[in-house]
Order: C-alpha cells, then sequence, then structure tokens
C-alpha cells in the first residue's frame, strides 16, 4: 500500500475552522458594535452550508470539524445528503434545501432532518409519512422557503396565503423557520436586494398573522456577511421575536463571489481574511524531450516550437481538472507548481493525463510534488485562477473535483 495516494486533496482543519470562526466574528462583532448591544450567538448564528460534499472539500472531514467549532446547524440540498450528514453528526440540526420528492419524507424523518417546504406536494408527503410513524416531537419541524424574486423554487407572495391554509390543518407539522434566497447577493447596490429584502417582510407578516410563531428566520450568504449587508436582515428578526440564521457557503472553504457595486471596499477587505482550505496535489510520473515540430496531446493543439522538456502528470478532467486548462499555441493555459515555480500546461488536458512544460525547472524529475491548487515555495495557484483560465467561477472548479481524489485531513 502507498503511504499515502499519489492524486490528492488535502483539506485543513485549521484554515476551515479559522474561516468559520473569522466569518461568525464579522457577523456577530458587527452587530453588536452598529446595535449598540451586547448579545451572544445564541440569537445570531451561521448555518454552514455543506452541500454539494462541502463545495467539494469533503463532508466527511469538514462537517464535524464545524460542529466541533461551533456551528450547530449543517446545510445539505437533498434527504440523501442529509442522512449522510447525520451519520457523522449525531446531534447537529440539519437543514434539507433542496425541497422533497416523493420517497424522501420518511427518509427525513427516521434522520430526524428539518426540511425546507413550498408547494403542497411537501406538505403531503410528509403528512403522509408521518402517519406512518410515532414522533418524538409530536409534530415534523420545517422550514417554509419565500420566493421573493429568483424565482426558482419558493412559494411566491401570492399563493402564501393559500399555502398555510393547508399547513394549518396538518397538525403533524409545525413552522419552525422561515427563509429567502437572494439572487444578486454579490451585487451590492442591486435594486433586487432591496425588493427581495421587502417582500420577505411581506411574508413574514402574512406567516405570523395567521398564527406560526416560527423560531427561525434566515436569508443571506457568505456575500451577506463579507459585504456586512445584514443588519436589515437581523431587524426582521427581532422585530417577530425570532433567531436569525445566516447560511455561508463558499467562504468557509476560502473563498468569496465577484463583488461589484457600492460598498466593495468593505467585502473585499473581508474577502482578505480568508484562506483556502483545500489543496489539489499530485507527483511527476515521467519526463520527457521533444524536438520542434512535435505535436503534444489530443488534436495536435500544441506544437513544440523548439525542443521542450516535458512532465507527464497522472491527472485529467476525469480527476476535476477543468478542460479549459488546456494550452495551445494559440491560446495559453492553466498552469500548476513545481519546486514553486509555474508550468504551464501544453496540450489537451485529457481524461487522467496531463502535460506541462518543465524546460525552464531543469531539477523537475520523476515522484517530485506538483501543486494544482495550493501554496508551494512562496507561491500560490487557487480556485479563483482556475476559474479565470477556465471562465467559470471558484464553486464549479471546487465541486468538481472528482470523489476518485481522496481527502487527506491535515493541520
Amino acid at each position: 500500500m502507498l503511504p499515502y495516494p499519489i492524486t490528492r486533496a488535502e483539506i485543513s482543519r485549521s484554515r476551515l475552522t479559522g474561516n468559520f470562526q473569522y466569518l461568525r466574528s464579522l457577523f456577530s462583532d458587527t452587530t453588536q458594535e452598529t446595535r449598540g448591544e451586547k448579545h451572544s450567538c445564541e440569537h445570531y448564528e451561521l448555518l454552514v452550508v455543506v452541500k454539494a460534499n462541502a463545495y467539494g472539500n469533503g463532508i466527511s472531514l469538514c462537517a464535524p470539524w464545524l460542529l466541533e467549532a461551533g456551528a450547530q446547524w449543517l446545510g445539505v440540498t437533498s434527504a440523501e445528503e442529509g442522512v449522510a450528514a447525520r451519520q457523522l453528526c449525531t446531534d447537529a440540526h440539519i437543514l434539507v434545501m433542496r425541497g422533497l420528492l416523493a420517497g424522501e419524507a420518511e427518509a427525513v424523518m427516521d434522520a430526524r432532518l428539518v426540511p425546507t417546504v413550498w408547494d403542497r406536494t411537501h406538505l403531503n408527503l410528509l403528512a403522509n409519512a408521518a402517519r406512518q410513524r410515532t414522533l418524538a416531537s409530536g409534530s415534523v419541524p420545517l422550514h417554509v422557503e419565500i420566493d421573493t424574486g429568483m424565482s426558482r423554487q419558493g412559494v411566491g407572495l401570492a399563493a402564501l396565503p393559500k399555502f398555510l391554509d393547508a399547513l394549518r390543518k396538518i397538525p403533524a407539522l409545525h413552522v419552525s423557520g422561515v427563509s429567502t434566497h437572494f439572487a444578486s447577493a454579490e451585487m451590492l447596490d442591486a435594486e433586487q436586494n432591496r425588493q427581495q429584502r421587502s417582500a420577505f417582510q411581506r411574508a413574514l407578516e402574512q406567516i405570523f398573522a395567521a398564527g406560526f410563531r416560527p423560531q427561525w428566520i434566515h436569508a443571506g450568504s457568505s456575500s451577506t456577511i463579507l459585504a456586512q449587508q445584514y443588519e436589515a436582515l437581523c431587524g426582521l428578526a427581532k422585530t417577530w421575536g425570532a433567531r436569525f440564521l445566516l447560511r455561508p457557503g463558499i467562504a468557509l472553504y476560502g473563498y468569496a463571489p465577484a463583488f461589484s457595486g457600492a460598498n466593495i471596499e468593505t467585502a473585499e477587505q473581508a474577502r482578505s481574511g480568508l484562506q483556502p482550505v483545500l489543496s489539489w496535489k499530485t507527483a511527476i510520473a515521467s519526463t520527457q524531450t521533444v524536438e520542434a515540430g512535435i505535436a503534444i496531446g489530443y488534436d495536435a493543439t500544441f506544437v513544440a516550437p523548439a525542443s521542450m522538456r516535458l512532465a507527464l502528470l497522472p491527472v485529467g478532467y476525469a480527476d476535476g481538472l477543468n478542460r479549459k486548462l488546456s494550452g495551445s499555441n494559440a491560446s495559453p493555459g492553466g498552469h500548476v507548481l513545481i519546486h514553486g515555480v509555474a508550468a504551464p500546461i501544453v496540450g489537451r488536458v485529457s481524461m487522467d493525463l496531463t502535460v506541462v512544460d518543465v524546460s525552464h525547472i531543469p531539477n523537475a524529475a520523476t515522484g517530485d510534488e506538483i501543486v494544482i491548487l495550493g501554496e508551494q515555495n512562496g507561491q500560490r495557484v487557487t480556485a479563483d485562477d482556475h476559474a479565470r483560465w477556465a471562465g467559470t467561477i471558484p464553486y464549479e472548479i471546487l465541486c468538481a473535483i472528482n470523489t476518485r481524489v481522496p481527502r487527506i485531513a491535515c493541520k
């Protein structure tokens, strides 16, 4: 057995928990200062989002570490993810954020998950599952999502009264939370944000007028925390005597959206306090020298303009290395780090193999460590770099790292 996997993602516990504590301090310290009050995170808390395998960082490592650091809530996409999270975290509050499909209500109840609902079909699934069970708490807690303008999931204001009427007729269910999701949170002065906050307020007025008393109100994401644009949302929770949750995702793992608009300086300064949690590494499988005119990789998109020394890496798009990082004669691609020096990708990234130019790194040899994402000798390659090269966002870069790349815990 190998002492460690050749191609691996190293996940830093100290960076993950450091990011969590940093985000928590931005939130709690600012609310205390601006409100002139002293309060604890008993009333203002973070729901840490660990969906999509903790944004590619590995839920089996990240979820328990975050709970040990003080998180109380985990956010997952589906019942399937929630059941896996429950096996890791027996005491956490786990919110299923996507809604319910047929067959999932039973799993939600058995695993003590909190479902997000917005459709009467969700209510029927839960009611049917509840009838088959003796509920320890007497009723099933759920969170109602309000569609305030994203038009993706959630109950709209026009449909909300009938939805609440249907919910009131099912005593086995009770509303423990209400949420919404902002479509343009990283656009800091977008009019849509103000409109969505206003719509959320009107929805809460309807919910409380109908006699429901949710314990939790939540909205906002990494962008909301970093830009410190949560005061109005905190105020809504305080108005209704509820606790407020913010839902950081990408920032936990060391990255942030691309901000625009007013107050961008605050957001960018806060971004600088984050540290990437995942480092992706492999090793040189072999080296060779090719002469001028030799084509490299599929479709001959790169032809050596002169004698070149090349290194072969045992990693490709099946591992999650984006094919758009390929380098051609017409357009440079991405690079990796070898001995702290950038080694450009030449030719097409293929399924399991990638070639890089090491002509300028004479000491590069078979077995040398390669950094695909991370730091080496004072140099860094980040998911932001990969996203820029591939024309996408860092979320996709991290989430695309295949599960065949093992996640290894490190300090």
